[in-house]
């Protein structure tokens, strides 16, 4: 593996997605194979990255997009993987049965085995974001995945803003949480509030990384599609919230990111949130509201 130490280098794949699935695919495999040419030991997809986000209208013809996991898709990630011995997440519109869809992001291991998968728990119905229409919620759990890179989680866009997601994955175990994601500002949306957007949501995942003391990468696409600019701003954020990298709003971009996993240690000493968790005193959490 490509680390050193507590020293581990991360790659974040922002790309434009076209309308064809196989040449989005190459794409995605030329920028893992960049990634892992400059020391990455992990490389990270854009949510549902080997399509345009369909999810604009609500279209039964775009089930067809679909694919079983494992697939066609996971075993070419699995050859990369291998080949470039890097760890992949990938996210895949994934068919688990006649009428049964989920948006599922996949670990491929360094050494091309199907490490886990993870289907997206939260799911948005917004105005071009239909995304109930599509996606089955997710039933496998927040976890965090064995590889050879160590434990990481994977959750997937609308599970940004969800803490209590952030919260269980880094409760598994995980030290470095990716998030492949599709976001982007309606075309006619003002600069003004383009601006609070990205920030509110990179804001938020920054207080992720803090809350739980571990690194946070969001992994978005680029570019417009139908009525979305899809906003880029790929990022890195370590435990104590500081961004260290990030990618432009408006161009593809790899870039590759290396990560101190030793400021998890310290950054948990100084601020020891999940050691004064009152784990006796959040029942009421597993309720839709309190009056």
């Amino acid at each position: 593996m490509k680390s050193n130490g507590n020293r581990i280098s991360i790659g974040l794949v922002q790309i434009r997605c076209g309308l064809s699935p196989d040449e989005n695919l190459e794409r995605a495999a030329a920028a893992i194979a960049d990634a892992a040419a400059r020391g990455a030991a992990i490389v990270c997809l854009p949510e549902l990255f080997r399509s345009r986000y369909f999810c604009q209208t609500e279209d039964p013809g775009q089930f067809d997009l679909a694919e079983p996991v494992p697939g066609p898709t996971t075993e070419r990630l699995a050859t990369l993987a291998q080949k470039a011995k890097v760890v992949i997440v990938g996210s895949i519109f994934e068919r688990r049965a006649a009428g049964i869809y989920h948006n599922t992001a996949v670990i491929l291991d360094a050494d091309g085995r199907f490490a886990g998968h993870y289907r997206k728990m939260h799911i948005p119905d917004d105005p071009r974001y239909y995304e109930k229409f599509y996606f089955t919620p997710g039933d496998l759990d927040f976890t965090a995945h064995q590889t050879q890179a160590g434990r990481i989680g994977a959750l997937i866009c609308w599970d940004q803003w969800f803490p209590e997601a952030a919260r269980l994955v880094t409760l598994a175990g995980a030290r470095l949480l990716f998030y492949p994601t599709a976001i982007g500002w309606d075309l006619k949306e003002i600069e003004s509030v383009r601006a609070r957007q990205y920030d509110a949501w990179q804001t938020v995942q920054r207080g992720h990384a803090i809350a739980n003391g571990l690194f946070v990468a969001a992994v978005n696409r680029v570019g417009i599609e139908d009525g979305l600019n899809f906003w880029g701003g790929s990022f890195v954020a370590d435990p104590f919230g500081a961004v260290i990298a990030r990618a432009s709003h408006d161009r593809e971009e790899t870039i590759v990111v290396e990560c101190d996993l030793a400021q998890i240690e310290e950054t948990r000493r100084n601020w020891p949130f999940l050691r004064d968790r009152r784990i006796d005193a959040y029942r009421d959490l597993m309720r839709r509201f309190r009056r």
